[in-house]
């Protein structure tokens, strides 16, 4: 069969799938149009203050982990450093707790923070809320209703802040070591239990939004308070307490390790491989170690030259995380491969209602990634693509609202393969 769309006249099998496609609406239409905008412009917001905030965590980490401590001159100075940047040179000076008197202009690094916490929960009430039967509830996990599901995703991310919270406030503090494992163990099961009852993207995004809520209310309840704390008692002339400023330095670490595996689960959503896996949350859990295990050199790299075999180990990770998401060959009863006609009712019952140049699903203006299957062109072109996100992961359709089948799955993959192979 030719190339082209497949409602291309009415001898050409594929018409099937745009044969019975209803109009959208013009007033549907709009709202599609102005809810995918605002999806743009939050993201883009998004994006730009969490750049701001990582930047000046990272920055600040770093500072503190090179502050030179022995040759520090003055009393109360607990380390200095000299840098040279854009073409001049800055003199830093850290005090062990306090400077004698307070300056008339003191910078504040908290808003970067609340603003990417704001943006990212707007984010995620505008890209998963809106349309939670289909971004957040698999039914093939769980029978919930969108309101369930939504709920669920908020408690789970209020009950991390606290239970976090709790196991900074335990004894646990006083062992800096088992207190990140703790975390960590308490976050892979947050990860495991959220991918047993929502969709598969929707437990690592709440997984995302769960860290980032504990590191913006580590910001909003102890970094800052400890700060106003120090600043309040310089204003009253008393001596101020070490302890907050302690606590706050802590929390703040806590935030520079949990950058990263917030940064892969921001862009987690473009790899199905991962999110889209059998053992799903197990994928997250070991790409966010290798997060913190990368972040944890490039923290003690300048005290320890002898870590960077922490680098090539991170690597071997990495590649085994990949073996172990590879897909697995599709069990098969049968090696005919189905007609075009066969696939084309496929693709109109199952895909076309978002992957077509006016989607019929609300929430969509566009087909997602551009790709509209309603071309017989594309859907070649892209063989692979389908293959891994309809097939092998099974992500698609999202929240399977169309109803595809497992046999309609193995029918479609046993076509996609047969097009890879002739086109190579």
């Amino acid at each position: 069969m030719p190339a082209g769309r497949f409602d291309a006249g009415p001898g050409d099998a594929f018409s099937l799938v745009q044969s019975t496609r209803n109009p959208v609406p013009e007033a549907e239409a709009m709202e599609n149009h102005v809810h995918e905008w605002l999806n743009l412009a939050i993201r883009w917001i998004h994006v730009i203050v969490g750049i701001a905030w990582i930047g000046a965590s990272f920055y600040f980490n770093w500072l503190e982990n090179r502050l030179d401590r022995l040759g520090a001159r003055g009393a109360g100075i607990a380390g200095e450093l000299w840098a040279v940047h854009g073409g001049g040179f800055y003199h830093l000076q850290k005090y062990e707790v306090a400077p004698p008197r307070l300056p008339e202009t003191l910078h504040w690094f908290k808003w970067e923070a609340y603003t990417t916490w704001i943006s990212g929960m707007a984010l995620l009430a505008v890209v998963y809320y809106f349309n939670a039967r289909a971004f957040v509830i698999d039914p093939a996990k769980t029978a919930l209703s969108p309101t369930s599901a939504v709920a669920i995703g908020l408690g789970a991310i209020a009950v991390a802040w606290f239970v976090y919270d709790g196991l900074c406030r335990s004894p646990l503090k006083q062992r800096p070591v088992l207190l990140s494992a703790a975390v960590a163990v308490f976050l892979a099961a947050l990860a495991w239990a959220l991918d047993m009852v929502l969709s598969s993207r929707a437990a690592y995004m709440h997984v995302g939004a769960a860290i980032g809520t504990i590191m913006v209310a580590n910001v909003f309840f102890v970094i800052i308070p400890g700060q106003r704390e120090l600043v309040a008692a310089l204003g009253a002339g008393r001596e101020p307490d070490p302890v907050p400023g302690r606590n706050a330095l802590v929390r703040s670490r806590h935030n520079n390790y949990l950058t990263l595996p917030v940064v892969f689960i921001m862009i987690s959503g473009h790899f199905p491989s991962t999110y889209g896996h059998r053992h799903g949350w197990l994928v997250l859990v070991a790409l966010s170690l290798i997060g913190v295990a990368v972040r944890h050199y490039f923290n003690i790299r300048h005290a320890s030259p002898r870590a960077v075999w922490i680098l090539p180990a991170s690597f071997a990770a990495l590649v085994a995380v990949m073996v172990y998401t590879a897909p697995t060959p599709m069990s098969r009863t049968t090696t005919v491969v189905a007609p075009d006609t066969d696939i084309a009712v496929i693709l109109r019952q199952r895909c076309t209602s978002c992957h077509a140049p006016s989607p019929t699903q609300p929430g969509f203006a566009s087909p997602p990634a551009g790709l509209a299957l309603d071309d017989m062109g594309a859907v070649i072109a892209n063989a692979e693509r389908i293959y891994m996100t309809t097939v092998a992961t099974s992500t698609m359709p999202l929240g399977n609202l169309t109803g595809m089948t497992e046999t309609e799955r193995a029918v479609l993959g046993m076509w996609l393969e047969s097009k890879i192979g002739e086109r190579r």
